[in-house]
């Protein structure tokens, strides 16, 4: 005779659920992005102002029910602005902590060794830092994308703004590839329109004296003086050179005019100053998107407004969940394809990328610095002018190495 247990008739569900939630488990792990930025170091304002717009775009892709349930999860590591620490940081990413994606980098040099890993694994990339060399062919990977503006991009619509003919105009740079990159870009202007070069003064990155180097400048005697460098590198020396006397005689321009950097900075040390970006809150006055970003940013982060390059953090992440979506996948050639197609309006207005060097076209900003905060304490900026997005201001695809 065969005893039952009361409870046996429920056995086959339970063993069904139970494999069911197994199955679920096993077929639907997080969508993992890793993010490699300089938390350590002369940029770690941006970097962290990076970290939670990236953390933002992440937890409005999972309050949305993710892909089909399936969340995303955001693996933050520190680069420590160093290329082969940036590197070893991607590849520890992908192979240990099995990154699907990969968006960072906040450096020229940072962003090509981790687009070197990243390529050779064929692991989407998607770069947040101001690169010229990224965009060539040689750097080039049907899954290699640099949603950042390009040096080229910021040089054009600043340069175009701010020199005329006959002007005098010097540079301090950063002795690397970013500094080298502008200059280059600003050169080009220069011959463009009648201005004339007067000189440049190259300093290393992470500087905090910048005594020897302003004398040299001040003797070249520009009418402009273009500080082609960021983070605290740019913050000290504008500083620093207001502080010797010199921005009496001559207009200060930087390409990159960083929120994060004029905050620390002050008022005075940057009044007049006049430089590119590619967000201010300020948008929120023309752009529904941009309205809706500031205040799910400000939601998350205590009232306070994303930075420039905080939002482009933001716009990457969200943009690459968006592929994903529409992809309906995490598969590498799928997601890639999907966001070569992608038409996007996610923090400021519509953006989309080139097909031969997948760089997100978009709007420029020229902004100048105000000599105090106006009705609120982050009314900083006065925009002077907005560049619509154009492939005008890119390189063309022949100049970078595309022969197709």
């Amino acid at each position: 005779m065969t005893i039952r247990s009361p409870f046996s008739r429920f056995a086959p569900l339970a063993i069904t659920a139970l494999l069911s939630c197994s199955a679920a488990l096993a077929q639907d792990p997080p969508i993992k992005i890793g993010l490699p930025v300089p938390l350590t170091g002369p940029y770690g304002a941006e970097a962290g102002d990076q970290v939670r717009n990236a953390e933002l775009a992440v937890k409005e892709f999972n309050d949305a029910g993710g892909l089909n349930g399936r969340r995303a999860e955001l693996l933050v590591r520190d680069d420590k602005l160093n290329p082969g620490e940036a590197a070893t940081r991607a590849l520890q990413l992908i192979e240990k902590d099995g990154a699907n994606f990969i968006v960072g980098g906040l450096s020229a040099a940072t962003q090509l060794s981790i687009n070197n890993v990243t390529k050779r694994r064929k692991v989407l990339y998607i770069s947040i830092s101001q690169s010229d060399a990224i965009n060539e062919a040689k750097e080039a990977s049907p899954y290699t994308f640099h949603e950042a503006l390009n040096p080229r991009m910021t040089s054009q619509a600043v340069g175009r703004y701010v020199l005329k003919k006959g002007m005098r105009v010097a540079f301090l740079t950063a002795d690397y590839a970013y500094g080298h990159e502008m200059t280059r870009g600003f050169t080009e202007v220069a011959q463009d329109v009648g201005a004339v070069i007067v000189g440049e003064v190259r300093h290393p990155l992470g500087a905090t004296d910048y005594s020897p180097f302003l004398p040299r400048l001040k003797a070249m005697n520009p009418d402009v003086l273009i500080f082609n460098n960021f983070g605290a590198d740019n913050r000290i020396a504008i500083k620093q050179a207001g502080d010797f006397g010199i921005k009496k005689q001559m207009k200060f321009v930087t390409p990159i005019l960083t929120f994060t950097a004029r905050m620390a900075g002050g008022a005075a040390a940057y009044e007049g100053v006049v430089g590119g970006t590619q967000y201010t809150w300020q948008m929120e006055q023309g752009s529904p998107t941009a309205k809706a970003f500031n205040a799910a940013f400000q939601a998350a982060n205590g009232g306070r407004n994303p930075s420039d390059y905080g939002a482009m953090a933001y716009s990457a992440v969200k943009s690459l969940l968006m592929a994903v979506k529409s992809a309906g996948s995490v598969e590498t050639d799928k997601v890639a394809a999907s966001l070569r197609a992608l038409k996007y309006d996610t923090y400021k207005g519509p953006q989309y990328y080139r097909a031969c060097d997948q760089q997100s076209v978009q709007s420029v900003l020229v902004v100048e610095s105000k000599p105090e905060a106006g009705s609120r304490p982050d009314d900083v900026f006065k925009v002077l002018h907005v560049e619509p997005p154009s492939e005008k201001l890119l390189r063309s695809c022949q100049q970078l190495g595309f022969n197709g």
